[in-house]
């Protein structure tokens, strides 16, 4: 980690609300949904459903419970830079932990005479790690209120369709790159690469719908350590159209309420240690745009193209900053396990040490999973979406319908020099005595995972991976030698009714 340990976990947690994490839980709940295809229909599950425990008179009330369980080991953790910028921190680059959580709860449903659906859910989560974890922290764990909502759905008819809810809840919009890490894991909380929780603490979701079009309005206030608590409020819109073809286009508008967190400024010139400006992210608002395209025929057949952008400003802090993705997918639809190679590019401004305007995109509550929005691999746990690019290469084959294969390559660069590239750790006195922030280099790392994930049955996920992180030469400046590859690898186990 660039800069001193403690102070990156704590001021990572201010600048975004969460600490980025690579959730291999998601990927695994991605899997399951292709369960269907190996196993008898849903109706049929259904009969022999034992978490339905009441459906009479228009009633159904129903079990939930998840497990999971995680053991991951990692050397050279964050190519062993404090050892370097923060020698007496006591810093171990290797270790090894075991992590776990339990999910239960409770949700129902009840048809009212009107054809309206009343409908809601309670769930909590239980969550610990053994061992000291990649942030230091270990041995500690926390019981936490998850869902725990009300909602009502229904027609209005003429084709409108309504669904209101209030409580906490959890909340993706689009493809997931500005809300959908509605909680707060690791750390005191335990279960750091895990990551169980995801509702937000407290929100009110309305969404009325017409044909393919729904409209979404919404107030979020997240889930976060009570030890970081940032007093995060959100509120916006989303309107999103889904063509029954496959592709689909939306445009969010999320606007900061109110916010304790802060915002880091690179110093005039890049000279000097970067101004940190608390509660700087009250009043941020921004508009993001995204898009997928439908199966195309002829020429095009089997590719498929996304794309997002995003503009922020707040007149408060003279801030304007943008952040954007195109990807471009193609499947092998005739080969041997379905081979899919899909190319990305992503980048997210940073701050321009030669202006006096804050450049420096907010993430906000992006999903930071390797499937996502993480920016690499392991460069994930250590770049917050601010003032990085990376170019993107993932190859994904399924050679049985309970098992897939990923391998995942990222190559990692900054934006800007000498600006903060995670909330403005990277400061130091370089050789010149000079006291600078960043990197002088703008290339950060090349990631590599490689990914297992397979059926075991119905409710029964088992994901295993192993990946490497070589340090750029704008880390081995900071070192000031060739840094070392971190490397590590995960095995775990969810069980999901």
């Amino acid at each position: 980690m660039i800069g001193d340990l403690g102070s990156e976990i704590g001021c990572r947690k201010a600048a975004t609300g969460s600490p980025p994490r690579p959730n291999f839980q998601r990927a695994l709940t991605i899997c399951a949904a292709a369960a269907s295809l190996a196993f008898p229909t849903a109706a049929a599950a259904q009969e022999r459903d034992p978490m339905l425990l009441y459906d009479q008179g228009g009633l159904k009330v129903r079990g939930h419970l998840q497990i999971g369980l995680n053991a991951v080991a990692e050397r050279n953790l964050f190519w062993d830079l404090a050892a370097v910028t923060a020698p007496a921190s006591g810093f171990d680059p290797d270790t090894e932990w075991l992590e776990g959580y339990i999910k239960p709860g409770l949700s129902f449903e009840r048809t009212l005479e009107s054809g309206a659906v009343f409908y809601g859910k309670f769930s909590a989560v239980a969550s610990y790690t053994w061992g000291t974890d990649a942030f230091d922290t270990g041995n500690t764990g926390a019981v936490t209120l998850e869902e725990a909502y009300l909602a009502i759905r229904g027609d209005l008819g003429g084709g409108l369709s309504y669904d209101v809810s209030l409580g906490a809840r959890e909340l993706t919009l689009g493809t997931g790159m500005l809300i959908a890490n509605g909680a707060t894991s690791g750390f005191e909380r335990g279960a750091l690469k895990f990551g169980p929780r995801k509702a937000w603490e407290r929100a009110a979701i309305g969404r009325l719908s017409f044909g393919d079009v729904t409209g979404t309005a919404f107030y979020l206030d997240p889930n976060e350590l009570p030890s970081t608590d940032g007093s995060n409020e959100l509120a916006g819109v989303d309107l999103r159209f889904d063509d029954p073809a496959g592709g689909y286009l939306g445009a969010t508008f999320v606007n900061v309420l109110r916010s304790g967190s802060s915002y880091p400024q690179a110093a005039p010139g890049g000279l000097g240690a970067p101004t940190v400006t608390p509660g700087a992210r009250e009043g941020t608002k921004t508009l993001g745009l995204y898009a997928k395209t439908n199966p195309f025929s002829g020429a095009l057949e089997n590719w498929s193209f996304t794309g997002d952008f995003a503009y922020q400003w707040n007149d408060r802090v003279d801030l304007n900053a943008w952040a954007g993705r195109v990807t471009a997918g193609y499947t092998f639809a005739n080969l041997r396990w379905s081979p899919n190679v899909t190319l990305g590019y992503q980048s997210f401004s940073g701050d321009d040490p030669g202006t006096t305007k804050l450049e420096r995109f907010d993430p906000l509550y992006y999903q930071g999973s390797p499937s996502a929005w993480a920016t690499g691999s392991k460069s994930a746990s250590t770049f917050i979406n601010s003032n990085v690019n990376a170019l993107t290469l993932a190859l994904r084959v399924q050679p049985t319908q309970q098992d897939i294969w990923t391998l995942r390559y990222a190559h990692i660069r900054a934006n800007e020099l000498n600006s903060p590239v995670q909330f403005g750790q990277a400061t130091r006195v370089d050789v010149n005595g000079n006291v600078v922030s960043g990197v002088t280099d703008s290339h950060l790392a090349d990631d590599l995972f490689l990914e297992f994930s397979r059926i075991i049955n119905r409710n029964t996920f088992l994901s295993a991976g192993v990946s490497v992180s070589f340090p750029g030469a704008g880390i081995n400046t900071v070192v000031g030698r060739s840094a070392d590859p971190w490397t590590g690898g995960f095995v775990n186990v969810v069980v999901n009714f």
